[in-house]
């Protein structure tokens, strides 16, 4: 054995037992006992008086979990939604103890720019990662309640998609997902070809800045929901016109307040029929009736046969919208013909969505869930990236 400074051969100096905690077995803690040998430098100008046996293998140096410990708490956390409190208690040692041995690993994997090689198909979504103060951390408080998520899309050769989160940032605004953007790189840059987001102007900004060769979408369920949001809109007025109040159990019109979300296809002949007593109730539902179809015929360009024939029935609605006498509607499609490129885009890119991304934010609340809620914004960051796919681990 060498000596780690100067290269002299060292002597053994006998051995010393040094406990580790091991992953557990039958349910039980593990404790392995390593004999490690010490060993001795002979050079006297040497600054190292002697040191101890190691093996990267076994345990890092001075760690206290062996590494198939660690690697044992990191494959539960990320495919069993293990909290770290769960897993301490699985292998007898505190909290602090196993997130110091698995955070390095994290932030390792965190830091290989290898992880975003490949990206063709990009998506954003933003979520809310805590619920109280927003001062600064040095003031008491965690920082922005957004998190900001990239979430890499891209089909694979059997043109299916299995969404991998690639980064968390800080707030929700355009110039933080332009930041990230500009620190991948020109060719992560370039090889992206698709950018899904929401109708959120400081992400669209974002994309025409730094992808300028990618074709933006709408979000498909984004777009939809504008439509029902528009059609609750007419609802709720046309009933303070008519009664003066909010809807009541007994009106025609807050008895079908559900039906009016629910898509043509999915309602039974009973439901239609309710559908078309509460608008035959009074003349003055009509407008509700109108807004319910121009709902429906916004909602029915993403269940054509093909791409074309939907990109068809989204140019008659950008065109007639507009037009159209009742207001909420007349404002759905000037919304819709700002985000016209976006909307459209979804015809020419297979049906590109926001769907992967979504997904994702529904495991990052289950795991917020699991954990009680987070209050150090950078574990929480590893924590979301395992948990996402976005480590190669």
């Amino acid at each position: 054995m060498g000596c780690p400074v100067c290269g002299v051969v060292a002597h053994a100096h006998g051995r010393q037992q040094v406990e580790l905690i091991d992953a557990p077995c039958f349910t039980a803690p593990v404790r392995l006992w390593w004999r490690k040998r010490r060993w001795v430098c002979p050079e006297p100008s040497c600054p190292v008086t002697s040191f101890m046996e190691q093996d990267p293998a076994i345990a890092p140096r001075r760690g206290l979990l062996t590494v198939r410990a660690t690697r044992w708490a990191i494959g539960q956390m990320r495919r069993e939604n293990a909290s770290v409190q769960g897993l301490a208690r699985q292998l007898g040692c505190g909290w602090k103890t196993l997130w110091r041995a698995i955070r390095p690993v994290l932030e390792a994997a965190a830091d290989d720019e290898d992880r975003f090689a490949g990206v063709g198909s990009l998506g954003v979504d933003e979520h809310i990662w805590h619920h109280v103060s927003t001062k600064p951390v040095g003031l008491g408080g965690r920082g922005p309640k957004e998190f900001t998520g990239m979430v890499d899309l891209t089909r694979d050769k059997d043109g299916h998609i299995t969404a991998r989160l690639l980064d968390l940032v800080p707030g929700r605004s355009g110039e933080a997902y332009k930041t990230w953007l500009r620190d991948r790189g020109d060719m992560f840059r370039k090889g992206v070809t698709v950018a899904t987001l929401d109708p959120f102007h400081g992400y669209k900004n974002a994309i025409d800045d730094q992808l300028a060769d990618a074709i933006a979408v709408l979000d498909a369920f984004h777009v939809v929901k504008l439509g029902t949001a528009a059609v609750d809109q007419v609802r709720r007025r046309v009933q303070q016109d008519i009664h003066g109040h909010r809807g009541r159990r007994d009106d025609p019109l807050y008895r079908i307040r559900n039906l009016l979300r629910a898509g043509r296809e999915h309602l039974t002949d009973r439901q239609k029929t309710r559908l078309e007593g509460a608008f035959a109730a009074d003349e003055r539902h009509v407008e509700v009736e109108v807004a319910w179809h121009c709902a429906q015929q916004l909602r029915s360009v993403y269940h054509q046969p093909c791409h074309a024939d939907g990109r068809r029935i989204a140019e008659k609605v950008l065109a007639a919208f507009p037009a159209c006498p009742i207001p909420e509607i007349a404002r759905l499609g000037r919304t819709l013909n700002q985000w016209r490129e976006a909307f459209l885009g979804y015809f020419t890119t297979a049906g590109a969505n926001n769907g992967g991304t979504e997904a994702i934010n529904g495991l990052i609340e289950l795991a917020r869930r699991v954990a009680r809620g987070f209050r150090n914004p950078d574990n929480y960051r590893l924590r979301m990236l395992l948990i996402g796919g976005g480590l190669r681990i």
